[in-house]
This record gives structure tokens, sequence and C-alpha cells, in this order.
């Protein structure tokens, strides 16, 4: 990054519900975007807010019997509070009905109009309540219901005023083409330019149909009309830094990082752009669209009874132990499964096994053979090539997090780790020790302790209080000066005290929450069946499923761009695939008994490309290969003919 100003920026949360994981997940996300731009010292401005117009927070109030303020000041408060709880950094907290932001809404509808993109029509289309959009019929399912959320849609006929979209489409398409790093990740570019090379219709920015919005400027004399709540909301980037006031920051402007999810990646790619180049402002330098949370391989719902309530997970885990999860859990863009196994095994052995025990090392030889003195004087006479290694290691991170790819910049940080406990076996200090070899021996352990030091500066926008805790034993505190000292000018720690500290991650054994489980039918004891007048042989069938399950599988066409056998593996080949994607998938495949990987090189395959990344004989699996397999043996499944890399199997 080279500007010394940053802006990040959450979604605004609608306030028709309470907050959720995947709420809590956007907003940590954007929490340490926003931590480490401050620690390497750019002026940051952190902005979450909620989202609270509209006719569905109107609906929602009603059956409350509550009026539609009532209501979102309730649920707004719900979610600056548990914000505040998670210690989220943020500098301003926006509501849409706060009177600077309906006052820079007006004034931006007022320039869109001088300017001619706005003009007065009529609409008539069906209309999505619950996801506050409107539909073509030959959009809808059955010609009722909505395409995205499956619920039924309204037919909506009324006066509207317009904005232009249409008219920015070449703009539009020109903009991704200059800027091809502003949608994130890249993998999610592609949707968005078919959806504008598909034809942009103008927008329907006002309703006359209810009346809990932001009313037009009083000079239109057109009282009736409240803006579409896409408008409302999406200005809430500007008017926050004083669009249509005193604009007191919107020098922030030149470097815009709005994190979302991908439900709403279209609003913020095309309207908001289109929005921003009509009012004459800079353009966001990323979109980024995060993926969804399932909860045990099921979508979340109040139904099921599954949804993953996130201050629960934190008070029952901890909070930074929760942080660290959600962002090395899932690539970026990707949906992920939450499951209380899987934060467990990230607890107890990325946490406890390779960090916590770490420091309990560093401690405890510190103790036993230098009185608790560490210092650095011939680390670089004993360890230039670690030292060397783990600079190259930090220097290569920042990237990963400014591209969202947080679970790659967890990944290579933990490197740092390996590397450190790596260390320890190989010199094993406790026989230079035997072999009067004291000066080796402080070596190492300072060599441990500068390497705890720099993970500990770098780990610290995700887990702020337990790095400061480290470096506190460490004789120094994480800010931008030793953040200058020991990541940028490379300096080892000076002679310290190292302190005593209780085991950072204690060993988890068992589930802290009830966890949902599946219904089980119970089967009618014996005694107690029924005769009926079915046949006999009636046909039952195991295993059915619904098609929106099958539909959660996402099949597509890859081409292996390289194949190898995977050494001391009788079955596995290893593959890269092309999916289409920004980068090949590595698959591991168990057909090395049926193919030579040469073979594979540039033939096409069909992948499941949905799966959970796995990792096998210790390689990441990203993906699985289809095959078929009988008395005669296994073979690929393949298209008849050769299909453009990433097109979908339906």
């Amino acid at each position: 990054m080279s500007c010394n100003k940053i802006y990040v920026t959450t979604p605004i949360y609608y306030v028709n519900d309470v907050a959720h994981i995947g709420h809590a997940y956007t907003t940590i996300i954007a929490d340490t975007i926003a931590r480490y731009s401050r620690l390497i010292g750019y002026d940051t401005f952190f902005l979450t807010g909620t989202d609270e117009h509209g006719q569905k927070i109107a609906e929602s109030a009603a059956t409350r019997g509550k009026t539609p303020k009532e209501y979102a000041d309730e649920i707004s408060g719900k979610f600056k509070s548990l914000w505040d709880d998670f210690n989220i950094s943020y500098d301003k907290f926006i509501r849409t009905t706060d009177d600077y932001h309906i006052t820079g809404v007006k004034q931006a509808f007022d320039k869109m109009l001088k300017n001619g993109d706005i003009y007065k029509g009529e609409y008539e289309g069906y209309y999505c309540v619950s996801c506050e959009t409107f539909f073509t019929k030959t959009q809808l399912i059955d010609d009722e219901f909505c395409p995205d959320c499956g619920k039924a849609t309204r037919l909506i006929k009324e006066e509207s005023y317009f904005f232009k979209l249409s008219n920015y489409q070449d703009k539009l398409l020109k903009f991704y083409e200059d800027n091809p790093n502003f949608i994130l990740p890249k993998s999610r570019r592609n949707e968005v330019l078919r959806f504008v090379e598909g034809g942009l219709r103008d927008l329907s920015i006002t309703r006359t149909s209810f009346e809990w919005g932001v009313r037009l400027p009083e000079h239109l004399e057109d009282s009736n009309h409240v803006m579409y709540v896409w408008l409302d909301a999406l200005l809430n980037y500007v008017t926050a830094l004083g669009y249509g006031g005193s604009e007191e920051n919107m020098e922030f402007t030149d470097k815009k990082i709005h994190i979302v999810g991908k439900d709403i990646l279209r609003f913020h790619a095309i309207y908001w752009p289109a929005f921003l180049m009509s009012l004459d402002l800079k353009m966001p330098k990323h979109i980024a669209a995060h993926g969804w949370w399932t909860r045990n391989g099921e979508k979340m719902s109040k139904s099921k009874g599954n949804v993953v309530n996130p201050k629960e997970v934190a008070d029952a885990y901890g909070l930074e132990n929760f942080r660290y999860f959600m962002l090395r859990e899932v690539p970026f863009g990707q949906d992920g499964d939450f499951s209380q196994r899987a934060l467990i095994d990230r607890i107890n052995s990325d946490l406890s096994n390779d960090l916590g025990n770490l420091l309990n090392r560093v401690i405890g030889m510190s103790g036993k053979y230098f009185e608790f003195k560490i210092n650095s004087d011939e680390v670089e006479k004993f360890h230039s090539k670690e030292l060397r290694e783990l600079e190259e290691i930090i220097d290569s991170l920042e990237p990963y997090l400014y591209d969202m790819q947080t679970h790659r910049y967890l990944e290579e940080l933990w490197k740092a780790l390996s590397l450190a406990n790596h260390s320890i076996t190989t010199y094993e200090p406790w026989v230079k020790m035997k072999e009067s070899k004291k000066d080796e021996a402080m070596a190492l352990v300072a060599l441990v302790a500068n390497i705890l030091a720099r993970v500990s500066i770098m780990l610290n926008a995700i887990m702020p209080k337990t790095t400061q805790t480290i470096t506190d034993a460490l004789g120094f505190e994480i800010n931008s000066d030793s953040f200058i000292k020991y990541i940028k000018e490379k300096n080892l720690l000076n002679e310290f005290n190292i302190k005593k500290v209780p085991p950072l991650f204690p060993k988890i054994e068992e589930a802290r929450l009830e966890s949902p489980e599946p219904k089980i039918e119970a089967k009618p004891k014996k005694e107690e069946k029924k005769q009926t007048s079915e046949p006999k042989d009636d046909l039952k069938i195991d295993g059915i499923i619904k098609i929106d399950e099958f539909f959660k599988v996402s099949l597509k066409i890859g081409r292996v761009i390289h194949a190898e056998e995977v050494p001391k593996s009788k079955k596995l080949l290893k593959l890269q695939v092309d999916l289409g994607e920004e980068r090949p998938r590595q698959i591991l495949a168990g057909i090395k008994e049926y193919y030579k990987a040469d073979d594979l090189i540039n033939t096409q395959v069909c992948v499941v490309a949905n799966l959970k990344p796995a990792k096998l004989m210790g390689m990441l699996s990203e993906g699985m290969v289809l095959a078929s397999n009988d008395d005669e043996g296994l073979s690929l499944i393949r298209p008849e003919k050769t299909k453009k890399v990433g097109t979908a199997i339906k």
C-alpha cells in the first residue's frame, strides 16, 4: 500500500434481526485491516453501522407493535453493543436515521438530478421485500418467487424516479478493465462483468407504496416519495465522511476498501460505482466480497435452530481465539463451515501447540539456563540462515492482508513458528549447555524470542490482547515504533528479563456449547406396527435428497495443467487443475493405479469445486475429481466435448 490514508468499511447492517456469525466475520476482517493499517502508520478511518429504512423494517416493527424508529433503535443498539463487547476499533458508527446522513442523501439526489442522471416515470415490477430488490417476470421462479431468497414477490406498479444506470454500462466496463483488482477475490470479477455486459436497466430509486425512508428534497414537492433503500444505504460511505455537510473527512476517499458479503456484491460493484461517477466522487480501491457461513454443513436458519450466535461462541471459547479461527479457517470469498470441532482443533493445534507452547519453551529454557535473562548479541553469528528465512516470511505477509487473503496471511505467518520449533529441535540447547556451549544455547533461545516478537507484531491486528501479553513478557510494547524497529529495520531485541505468564491457550477437551443435532424419527416398536394396504414390494430408496441439497454441490469443468506422483503413496496423484479462477486448484486424486501423471496433462476433468479443503499426507487438496469404478477398473468422468474451464455442470 502506498497511501498514507486508508478508509475501511463494513456494509451497514440491516436492522431486521440481531447480529449473526456472518456479520461478525465481516466486521472482524475490517477491524483487522484497520488495526494493521494503524500499526504500520497509516491515517485510518474505519466505519461500520446500521441500515434502518425500508418496507421490511416498517413491517417488522409493526408485527412487534413498535414504530419503525423504536424498532431500529433497539436493533441498532444491539449491533453497536456487540461490536463494543468485541472491542471493534471503529472510528464511526453510522445510522441511516442520523440527521447528517439524511441531509447528505438529499444533496446527492439533487446533484444527480441536476446532472441529468435522474428522471421521473412509472415502474412496474416484481418486488422482493426480503431482498429489497425488483425482478423481471422472466427472473422469477415459477412466475412468483424471488430467485435469490425463494420468497414470494409482489407485483408493484407505481410512480417512481429512476437513475440512468444504463448510461454507465460502458463506463463501468472500462473501469473494471482499468482496475482489475477492484473486485476481490478476482474469481468474483467475472460474475459482475457478465451482469453488466448483459445490459443494465435504469434503476428505480424511489417508492410511494410505503413511508419509512428518506424523503425527497423539499423543493421537488414529491413528499409521497421516499428513496429506495439501496440509494440511501450506499451513500452512507460518503455521508459518514461529511458529504453534504462539513466534509471534514472526505480526503479518506482516496483509498477505500469496502468489505461485504457476496450476496450484496452486485449493489456495491455496479450501483455504487455508478452513483460515485454521477456525483464526481472518487472510486473505491477494492470491493471485497466474502462467502457465507454454514453450520455442520447446513445452511443456517432459525427454523433449524442452528444459527451461530457470535457472542455465545466468543464467551465460550475466547474472543481472540474466535477471531483467529474466523480468519484462518476459510479462504476469503469461499463459503465456510462453522463447527465446534474445527474451532477446538484450531485452538489446540495452531494456538496452544504452535504459539502458546513456544512461549512456554522460551520462558522455561531461559529460566533454567540463564535466570530469565535473554540477549541477542550472538544470534546473527550462529543463526544468520534462520534470520534470513524469518525475514523472507515476514516480508511476504502484507500483500496477503490487503488482498483479503487472511487465511494465507496466517498460514505464512505460522511458518515462522514452525521455523522456531524446528530450530529448537535441530540445535538442542540442552545439549549445548551440557557441552558448555552456553553462548550457542543463548543464541538459540534469543533467536526463538525474536521470532516470537516479530510474529506477535504481525499477529497483533488479529489477536491484539494476546500478542500484547506475549510482547510484555518479551519486554516491549506493540506500536508503530516497534513495527518500524523490528519489522521494517529488522533489529533484534535488546537484552531483557523475560516474564513468566500463565499458559495462553489451555487445551479444550470437549465442546462448550450445545450443538443442534439433526432430528431422527423414532422407529415404532414391533408390536406397534400397523398393517397397511401398501404392497409389500413398494419401492423404497435410501439416501433421497431434495433438489436444493443437490444444488449446494458446485460441479465444474477443469483442465489438468500439471500432474505428478505423490511420493510414498500407492494411490495418489497431485494435480494442478485450472478452473478459470485466479490460481489453479491443487487436487490430490486416488487414481495413480489407473492413470500416469504425464497422460493427464491438458486433459479435462469434472471437479467438485466447493468441497472443504482437506490435508492428505500433509498436502492440501482443494477439490475432488469425479470418477466411476466397477469390475473393469476406474475411469475419470470427462465432458464429451472440450468445454471452457470453469463451466458449471448442471
